[in-house]
């Protein structure tokens, strides 16, 4: 395996499941595979559990971790051809990635969308660099359009909390103050449909996702009727996809609080466990006595994110880099 960015990359997703089992089990097992093998973390924007969990996962491994938070103690870097660099960015990604690619064996890679231009974002005209020019296997930590380690988690978690072999699972969109990316709600609606789920998807008119990753997926516009007999409600904000009209392309277009999943929208599924990416904002997103109550898995979820990556990077050792 030689990049990492979406559900098909892993093949066949039951075996793939299997195997984060096992390396939950014994995450240690398996350092032979990183000896004398260095990743390289970089970081366009802030990170919590994906810095965390990552670096964890290849120490795991037996790797030599670096990692570089471009925007703090590095150059500038310029992205796109053709500029004349006569501004704040001395370095161009185009000379920045093969040195990158010279000191590591892996390169993970953490950019999100910038929300103001869809056709530049959802081309992942950064990430796809790194592909093209690194010379190394690359794995999304995230990018304008898919958080695919975060996925794999997230299916992991439903696996092991699910109370019937094939759980109704409710991607619903809910209000927040800042316009946010599509990454996380395009990559869990990619990898429930890849999975043995009855999956739904459910937000305001105006931010309906790519089909690409809708998929077939229901999507329904009445929150609650989504909602009735769920066994895992995914709550997740997403600024407007721009699909039916462009011009609105990463705005809000509401802020309609009765999409806040509380516990009366709690009381509409089948005892149904809360699930969120983190972070999260209390009080748009979740209220307190959901995300606290104890059908919460937001930590045993984003513990998870370790096992994910774990099972990534070790599959990519074993390709022979």
């Amino acid at each position: 395996m030689r990049t990492f960015f979406n559900v098909e990359d892993l093949g066949d997703l039951k075996a793939a499941l299997a195997e984060a089992q096992e390396v939950k089990k014994n995450r240690y097992a398996y350092q032979h595979l990183g000896k004398n093998k260095t990743l390289l973390m970089i970081f366009f924007n802030n990170s919590l559990r994906t810095r965390l969990s990552t670096q964890k996962a290849a120490t795991n491994l037996g790797m030599n971790v670096i990692v570089l938070d471009v925007n703090a103690g590095a150059w500038k870097l310029e992205t796109e051809r053709g500029v004349i660099m006569d501004g704040d960015k001395s370095e161009h990604l185009l000379e920045a990635i093969p040195v990158m690619g010279s000191y590591c064996d892996i390169i993970a890679v953490r950019s999100f969308a910038g929300l103001t231009d869809r056709e530049f974002d959802y081309a992942e005209t950064i990430v796809g660099q790194f592909v093209r020019y690194s010379g190394r296997p690359v794995i999304a930590m995230e990018t304008a359009t898919v958080h695919p380690l975060q996925a794999f988690a997230d299916l992991i978690t439903i696996e092991e909390y699910k109370p019937v072999a094939r759980p109704k699972v409710v991607l619903t969109w809910a209000p927040h103050c800042r316009a946010l990316p599509q990454a996380v709600p395009n990559s869990f609606a990619q990898w429930m449909n890849a999975a043995d789920v009855d999956f739904v998807i459910t937000h305001p008119e105006g931010y309906e996702l790519d089909p690409k990753f809708v998929g077939g997926a229901r999507v329904e516009y009445d929150q609650h009727k989504a909602l009735e007999g769920a066994h895992f409600v995914y709550a997740k904000n997403w600024s407007c996809p721009g699909l039916t009209n462009p011009a609105d392309y990463g705005k809000i277009l509401s802020r309609d609080m009765n999409w806040t999943i509380d516990t009366e929208h709690m009381s509409w599924t089948d005892n149904g466990y809360f699930m969120h990416c983190l972070p999260v904002r209390r009080g748009l997103i979740v209220t307190d006595d959901v995300i606290e109550s104890d059908h919460s898995i937001v930590i045993p979820e984003a513990a998870n994110r370790e096992i994910s990556a774990e099972t990534v990077i070790k599959r990519v050792l074993e390709s022979g880099i």
